[in-house]
């Protein structure tokens, strides 16, 4: 079997690229790698990149001097999760409510790791994620 080693790009898709912008870069904190008319990616720990997309937008195949990207898009609230160290969860808890997102679960993970939900303002389900939740995280 070939090799895979790891995930490199999450797709996001948005309603208003500008306002997940300012959320993703704001107090979210991930740098901004790349931005154009299209989409806008971020760097998550120099372990992957975030792309935001605007929805539909993606819908015609788009030629580059490399080759044509194939089209893409997704509709509906979607998850992903993001890892942080086990004593950052109370300074992001904090961090949250500073900034007015609302935590909307928490889970203790049976391998010790515990999960903070809140959502993105396209009504994606973002989670910070403590090492224990997974064998091999």
């Amino acid at each position: 079997m070939p090799e895979i080693a790891g995930i490199l790009e999450t797709v996001l898709y948005v309603d208003d690229l500008a306002r997940a912008a300012a959320f993703w870069g704001g107090p979210i904190g991930l740098p901004c790698i790349h931005e154009d008319h299209r989409m806008r990616a971020y760097d998550v720990a120099g372990r992957g990149v975030l792309l935001l997309f605007p929805r539909g937008g993606s819908l015609h195949p788009v030629p580059t001097p490399g080759g044509t990207i194939p089209p893409h898009d997704g509709s509906g609230p979607l998850h992903l999760a993001l890892a942080i160290p086990a004593d950052a969860l109370e300074a992001w808890e904090r961090h949250l409510a500073a900034h007015g997102i609302a935590i909307e679960g928490r889970t203790t993970w049976p391998r010790g790791g515990v999960s903070l939900y809140f959502r993105d303002p396209d009504g994606h389900l973002v989670e910070l994620a403590t090492p224990g939740l997974w064998k091999g995280y």
